[in-house]
């Protein structure tokens, strides 16, 4: 992947930190040198998003405007079923159609259940991945293979798994790209250790 934007992709009843989490990493990463954009974009326009706890956010603009190289994807309010939610926005399906649209051209991330909208679109179908810990049995329905980590990486696809993994998502992602040292800086400078384990899928 060469990286050059990155864009978290909002919609109504997103869990914060899902969101948050990634985009500080990310955002941290590239003051450090890389130079890449980092962007919160929405499907459709829109002038505010709010999240799952009522956090009201302005956007960057959409996600066809940004064109970004890597697109991550929050969760929120999925175990519940909230009236807005990852699970709202699956059964609506617009943002499905959006990942599955860009699937081919843009490196994906799911954080939580985020990872439930890009199995939706069909990016996970015979790949590894994970979600949160509530929504395990709804990935173990689809055509993913779950596995037993906290990021698992298939290429261009990528999942973490509930909330805080979001930020180990985005300092993995750092490595991937940039190296460990640019990783290891900005973990750092955020005072977080880093948990869990990475899946690597086998090519």
């Amino acid at each position: 992947m060469s990286l050059s934007h990155v864009s978290v992709l909002l919609f109504e009843g997103f869990e914060s930190l899902d969101a948050f989490g990634p985009y500080e990493v990310l955002s941290v990463g590239a003051a450090r040198g890389p130079g890449y954009e980092v962007s919160l974009t929405t499907a459709e326009p829109a002038e505010t998003v709010r999240s799952a706890h009522g956090a009201t956010v302005v956007p960057d603009g959409t996600v066809a405007g940004a064109d970004p190289d890597l697109l991550v994807v929050p969760g929120g309010g999925w175990n519940d079923r909230a009236a807005a939610s990852a699970w709202a926005e699956a059964e609506r399906g617009t943002i499905p159609d959006l990942l599955a649209e860009r699937g081919a051209d843009t490196t994906i991330a799911g954080v939580c259940t985020g990872g439930m909208l890009v199995a939706r679109a069909g990016l996970l179908d015979g790949r590894p991945a994970v979600t949160h810990h509530g929504a395990l049995p709804d990935l173990d329905e689809t055509d993913a293979e779950v596995v037993d980590a906290r990021v698992v990486d298939a290429g261009e696809v990528l999942t973490a798994g509930g909330i805080t993994a979001g930020i180990d998502l985005g300092l993995y992602l750092l490595e991937r790209e940039f190296g460990p040292d640019l990783a290891g800086a900005v973990a750092d400078h955020m005072e977080y250790e880093r948990r869990g384990s990475v899946h690597v899928a086998e090519e």
